[in-house]
């Protein structure tokens, strides 16, 4: 399959969401109410500045419940903790034709970050299962209700996703261009949403390592330039635009970004990463039982290295290579979710940092694809069938909403057994 039909497939399967509500009664949750608001003011003022907008109620056009300010004054500003980047991405687009062409572009960007995690995929494992495993699981109901939602993680996506495909070319063939870009997109991911910087550090540490190998110390004082540049200049302007470090300095006093203080909170979150699997209600597994193949690939990994096939088989040091890297974005996406989110549980189905690292996820899982037919295609039935009953839900029920979550899932109260983290 041509990655241009595989494009168009998931792009038609993201239409089929365009215009589903967030919740009963609203289009959009408030999270993305609030992101709206800011693209208006770029649009419309050119700033920032949210003032205007609140005086003017601009929230209705979009919004029927009232939007409250989630920021306190900064130097007589009202700027919210939605950030510059994709405020920024999205302000052309709402210019254009409001927020249906918001969706289109989200809807756009996620097709085209599994498009690009077939790519990935191509180097662990020979098509048709490269294609495949980013086809299923960009049709599963995670991928379905986050395309045309409207936040970071579908360009995330594509920025996490591109920049690993181009982190293992690197390591192939270090050349400066390739550097040069794969360091512009890992420098991008805190622009986006500072939750991004995670997967994006385990980005740049892999290029690192795979320059200071190789000798190539250009290359590698270039995207090491490009990067502390990009964190310099975010930083600095954070700092001025929002008062601290990161746009989340803009929240009142007192209130937590991650909704816990000190280490040892932190650490005691630590068994929500397995809740980002097998949540009752925003496991990845549970909405999306094929994302088990991602786990099982890297199960595959690790007896290939204790059985030292690298040895014996031909480029399998490279499949080694290239789904560690798959396995540590997803770690870093996991972990992500569970320490430094407030809850688990919110206006998604999943949390969006597994979300972002869900093509990643794809492209390990084509590894299993391959070895585990059988177990595969039962998995798939069960993904595509989820993904049925809630494309048909959200249409078709009375009570339709994306998030959070309502009606039962279609494995008959199954899910109910599992703990709520």
């Amino acid at each position: 399959m041509r990655r241009s039909v595989l494009f168009l497939v998931l792009l038609a399967a993201y239409a089929a969401t365009l215009g589903l509500p967030a919740r009963p009664g609203e289009r959009y949750s408030p999270a993305e109410a609030h992101r709206l608001l800011t693209a208006a003011s770029i649009s419309e003022d050119g700033d920032l500045d949210l003032r205007d907008q609140y005086a003017h109620r601009t929230w209705k056009r979009w919004h029927g419940t009232a939007l409250r300010p989630t920021a306190k004054l900064t130097e007589g500003r009202l700027v919210e903790p939605q950030g510059i980047g994709f405020p920024l991405l999205i302000a052309p687009a709402y210019a254009l034709g409001g927020p249906s062409l918001v969706e289109l572009e989200c809807a756009l960007l996620l097709a085209l970050a599994f498009t690009v995690a077939a790519g990935l995929a191509r180097r662990l494992v020979p098509e048709p299962w490269a294609t495949r495993g980013a086809l299923v699981l960009g049709l599963s109901p995670p991928a379905l209700a986050a395309s045309t939602t409207i936040g970071p993680v579908a360009a995330g996506a594509v920025l996490v996703t591109g920049a690993a495909l181009l982190a293992l070319r690197v390591r192939e063939e270090p050349r400066l261009r390739r550097v040069f870009w794969c360091a512009a997109l890992i420098a991008l991911t805190a622009w986006l949403d500072v939750h991004l910087a995670v997967p994006g550090i385990v980005l740049a540490l892999a290029l690192w390592r795979w320059l200071r190998r190789r000798g190539r110390a250009l290359a590698g004082f270039v995207a090491l330039e490009v990067i502390l540049t990009s964190a310099v200049v975010y930083v600095t302007i954070d700092d001025r635009v929002f008062g601290g470090l990161t746009p989340a300095s803009a929240r009142p006093a007192g209130v937590s970004p991650t909704g816990a203080d000190g280490f040892t909170e932190h650490l005691a979150r630590v068994p929500r990463i397995l809740g980002a699997l097998v949540d009752r209600d925003v496991g990845l597994l549970v909405w999306a039982p094929v994302a088990a193949l991602a786990l099982a690939g890297g199960v595959l990994l690790v007896r290939s290295r204790r059985e030292r096939l690298a040895a014996f088989v031909a480029d399998q040091v490279d499949v080694e290579v290239g789904g560690g890297l798959l396995a540590l974005l997803l770690a870093a996406g996991l972990a992500t979710a569970a320490l430094a989110r407030p809850s688990l549980h919110g206006p998604w189905l999943v949390p969006p940092d597994v979300l972002v690292v869900l093509p990643c996820a794809a492209a390990l899982g084509a590894l299993a694809l391959r070895r585990l037919p059988r177990t595969a295609l039962v998995l798939t039935v069960l993904t595509l069938a989820s993904s049925a009953w809630f494309v048909a839900g959200m249409r078709l029920g009375d009570d339709a909403g994306v998030a959070p979550p309502r009606g039962p899932l279609p494995w008959g109260g199954v899910e109910r057994v599992l703990p709520r983290f």
